[in-house]
């Protein structure tokens, strides 16, 4: 704590004075994120830090294992910070962001090590679709190291598949306005994987190359020919 409490200090007498007027204009025009990104609560996983991003860049929210619940009618901190993102603050990105050595995915591998977590065992639930794909797509006789790395970058492609049930996820992929991601934080290289939704598998984000996205932006109804219409009907 002594160094939490240093690290304060440290940003009030020598880092905020040269960015002042930044906070100052962010309290006096609100914020305008460009991305909402959902990450671990990993100690390790610091999306402003991976991205460089600074104060006022990303709309960040993180939880035990990159988890993004099914919507439903029950109210809940991802959820909310889902919809206001996209309503309130109308980011076109929102990136899953997995990484190497997560402990929820160990959880989630042997289950018998979160009996005195109850919490834990019940919201790591919404990642069984990744558990059961690993358990009978892949080979029954993986490395476990293979199994876990596997299992973190299945969860990331499942999270993004209970993200697109989200309305208003939903209704900004079907106006063509949002871009989905599912990103893989490699701690130990210090590389970042992007999902490509069209071929499928990661790849390594690298410089002055276009990034692979899980979905593109893309106007999308299933009646178009009513849709055509109430645009006519607008103009």
């Amino acid at each position: 704590m002594d160094n939490i409490i240093q690290g304060i200090s440290n940003f009030r007498g020598n880092i905020f004075p040269g960015q002042q007027k930044v906070y100052e204009q962010l309290v006096r025009d609100g914020q305008n994120p460009s991305a909402l990104i959902i990450a671990c609560a990993d100690s390790r996983v610091s999306p402003e830090h991976i991205t460089q991003s600074g104060p006022g860049d990303l709309f960040v929210c993180r939880n035990a294992g990159n988890i993004v619940p099914p919507y439903s009618q029950h109210n809940g901190g991802v959820s909310s910070a889902i919809e206001y993102a996209v309503v309130a603050l109308g980011v076109r990105d929102i990136v899953i962001c997995g990484h190497s050595d997560c402990g929820a995915m160990k959880g989630l591998m042997m289950p018998e090590a979160l009996e005195k977590m109850p919490n834990v065992a019940a919201w790591l639930k919404h990642s069984q679709a990744a558990s059961r794909i690993v358990c009978e797509a892949y080979p029954a006789d993986m490395d476990p190291k293979d199994r876990h790395r596997a299992l973190a970058l299945e969860n990331v492609v499942v999270q993004l598949s209970n993200l697109r049930t989200h309305p208003s996820v939903a209704s900004g992929l079907a106006r063509g306005q949002l871009r989905l991601h599912g990103w893989f934080f490699e701690i130990e290289k210090g590389t970042v994987l992007a999902y490509d939704g069209e071929e499928g598998g990661f790849v390594s984000i690298e410089e002055n190359i276009q990034i692979k996205v899980a979905q593109a932006p893309s106007v999308r109804v299933a009646a178009p020919e009513f849709a055509r219409a109430m645009s006519v009907a607008a103009e």
